[in-house]
This record gives C-alpha cells, structure tokens and sequence, in this order.
C-alpha cells in the first residue's frame, strides 16, 4: 500500500512563474515526484520576482524570492538548456521515463525542438502532457502573451469585482491559482484514463477559459437573465445580508442568507420587528428590496463592537467571521489548529515557513514537506538515473552550457 496518493508517478515540470507550478506542486504534495527543468544560469523567473527574498542562515538575503517559495516545494531541479540538441536529448530521454509532463511555452514553441506532445507521444505513448497557455492551442489569440491582471480583466472577473464605479483586480493571481487547481485535477484525470487503456494524452488549458469557468453562478445568472451583474464591493450575490459591515471599533463579514439564519439575526440583534416587515420578511423579499434593508443592517451593527457582535451571532449559530490582516490570520486559533503554517528545513539556509496544502486523507496523508530546490540542486543525480549521465560526461554538458 502506497504512503502517499501519487507515489510511483513521475512529472516532467517545464513550466515556470505561478499557475503549471502551482499544479506540478499540488502533484509534488500528493506523493509524486517532480522533476523541475530550469534553464542553467537564470532558472525560473520567479526565482527573482522580490523582494521579498529568503533569509539566509545569518538572516542575510538570500537570492530566492518568496514567490518563488510559494509554488515549487517538494520538487527536484535539473539545468538543461532546451534550445540545445543535447539538452533537448536529455529531457526527450527524461520524458521517455516519465508519467506526465506539463510546460506553459507559447503554443507551438515546443515543437520547434521535438518536444511538443505529438513528438513525445512516439517516444512515450504513455505519457501526459499538459500545456498551459494564456489563450489555449487554438483562436485568434493563440499566439499573444499573457498574466494573471490580463485575464482577469477579459474573463469578466474584474467587471464583477470592486465597488459600482471602479472594477477591481482581486488581489491575489487568482486566475492563475484556479488554472492550477484545474491541472491538477485535468492530470489526475488523465492518469485514471491512462491506467485503464494505456494511452496517454494531451491536456490544452487556457488561462482564459479558466478565468472565465470561474465565474460560475456569475455568468449563469446572466445567462439565464440576460442582466449584467453590477459590481457590489464587499456585498454578495446570494441572500442577503451577505456582506462586510462596519462594527463599532472594525468591521466583520456577516451571512445570513436564508430564512432561519436571517431571523436568527433578528433574534441575535433584539430586532424581531424586521421579521414583521414585508420587505425583509423572505429571502427573495430582502434581495428585491436590497438597498432598502442594508442601511437598517448597517445602524444595526455600527452600536456594538466586532468582538461582542462575533460572540453573540455564534451564540444564535450565525454565520459571521472577522477580518483578518494576514498576521491575525496566522494567529487565529482555527488556523493554528489545523496546522495550516508548516515549516521545511534547507540545509543551506535553515527553516522555510511554508502554507500547508489544505487536504485531509485518512490513508495516505500529506506530510513531509521539502523545501523548494536550490537551481539544479538535483541535476547530477537525476540525469544519472534517468539518462544514464556519467560524472565526466556531465562536467562535459556543464562546460557546454547544456546543464
């Protein structure tokens, strides 16, 4: 019986910056090992996307950036220069030993060295490929770059976003952390099918479609309405209320979308007259009359401070939560439960903090994080198992530029 979920299965990680890692990451975490290809010298790009930077073991900086810490972890890294033959010699022969491979090159540019999947697919039948792109394979917009702001602002993330009269980019590379979440699951979906038939296949994701597939209930409402959804700040589209109110000293995210937790409100704020109100009486009634019941909520709780507000709605079994600046984040007793801080140790520059990944198994649990990869810390080791790469043929490739 495995320890892990994944172990046994071998990913060729070509991808670099946030989104294809994130994905070769949430691979790594489930028990499979991940072999990172870096270009020698540079690396991924996101090694140097600080500061903020690592400390050192004197606390010194080092030369590796948090946001590279953020989506590398429990890989492996190997330097090779694929714009060489006998780099694209090695990572063929590294393809040919391995499960899956995932790469986010512009569409096309991998077929201008043979490892596109068409040309893998003879070596390796077996294999999965997946390939993030920002607009996919195909379209007329193919070929054009792209990040995260980009995608956010043409799915129509951005224009349900921020206040009525400024659309907002949500805070975080969420377009890129989704397409992740959407690899990972893409790739475990295509190893199930591989294992039944033997064949692999390729994967073709695009940033854009998944910006857009994000928006869910968003894009159905309009499409069943035809009505655009208005920007609403911190306000939601379900019940209501279902928003950030301002207590007396900070503000809070109150929910009480449904009849019960809406009267549970009531019975919480002393103010059962509200249920008498035709307007505020039904779930449907209060999102109608929105703008009419959200400053009553408002004078509501603006008399009480967020603690006393927090500790009576748990009372009455309300949902509600505090904002959080990321510092009470990590302090929150929830939090620290779960375990969701862990730490690695690098043997060069000591503890790594690192955000735990959130899933739960019974059998085959997630632990034992490593930390992220030096630049071709593992380059002697791993062409010497998988390519068959002696010492002094790799001084060879190192004095080259190949490694």
């Amino acid at each position: 019986m495995p320890s892990t979920a994944l172990a046994g299965v071998r990913v060729l990680d070509l991808s670099r910056i946030l989104a294809a890692p994130l994905a070769t990451q949430m691979l790594a975490d489930l028990g499979a090992e991940v072999i990172k290809v870096e270009r020698p010298g540079t690396g991924d790009d996101s090694r140097t996307y600080g500061p903020p930077f690592a400390a050192g073991p004197e606390g010194d900086r080092t030369d590796t950036a948090a946001f590279y810490l953020s989506c590398n972890r429990n890989k492996q890294s190997v330097t090779v220069n694929h714009a060489t033959d006998e780099g694209q010699a090695l990572i063929r022969a590294l393809a040919g030993r391995s499960d899956v491979l995932v790469e986010n090159f512009r569409a096309g540019t991998l077929a201008k060295y043979g490892l596109d999947h068409e040309s893998l697919r003879e070596l390796n039948p077996r294999l999965v490929y997946l390939s993030v792109t920002g607009f996919g394979q195909s379209g007329p917009y193919a070929q054009r770059p792209g990040y995260d702001g980009i995608f956010q602002a043409m799915s129509g993330m951005m224009s349900v976003s921020g206040h009525p009269d400024e659309p907002m980019k949500v805070g975080v590379s969420m377009v890129d952390i989704l397409t992740g979440l959407y690899a990972s699951t893409a790739i475990l979906a295509a190893l199930r099918h591989r294992d039944a038939t033997g064949e692999g296949q390729f994967i073709d994701l695009s940033l854009l479609d998944c910006g857009l597939a994000s928006l869910s209930h968003f894009a159905m409402n309009y499409l069943v309405s035809g009505e655009v959804p208005q920007r609403r700040g911190n306000g939601g589209y379900g019940g209501v209320p279902s928003q950030a109110f301002q207590c007396k000293d900070k503000p809070l995210f109150l929910v009480a979308g449904n009849d019960k937790q809406f009267a549970a409100f009531c019975a919480a704020a002393r103010r059962s007259d509200l249920l008498q109100d035709l307007r505020f009486a039904t779930t449907s009634a209060r999102i109608t009359h929105r703008q009419e019941i959200l400053p009553v909520l408002e004078a509501i709780l603006a008399t009480r401070t967020r603690d006393d507000w927090l500790a009576v709605l748990d009372e009455h079994d309300v949902p509600a939560g505090p904002f959080n600046e990321l510092p009470e984040v990590f302090a929150d007793p929830q939090i620290q439960h779960r375990e969701m801080l862990v730490g690695a140790e690098d043997p060069v520059s000591g503890p790594v903090p690192l955000l735990a990944n959130p899933i739960r198994f019974t059998a085959t649990p997630v632990e034992g994080y490593t930390p992220p990869p030096a630049l071709g810390e593992h380059t002697a080791e791993v062409l010497a198992e998988l390519a068959g790469v002696t010492e002094s043929q790799l001084e060879g490739l190192r004095a080259r530029g190949v490694v």
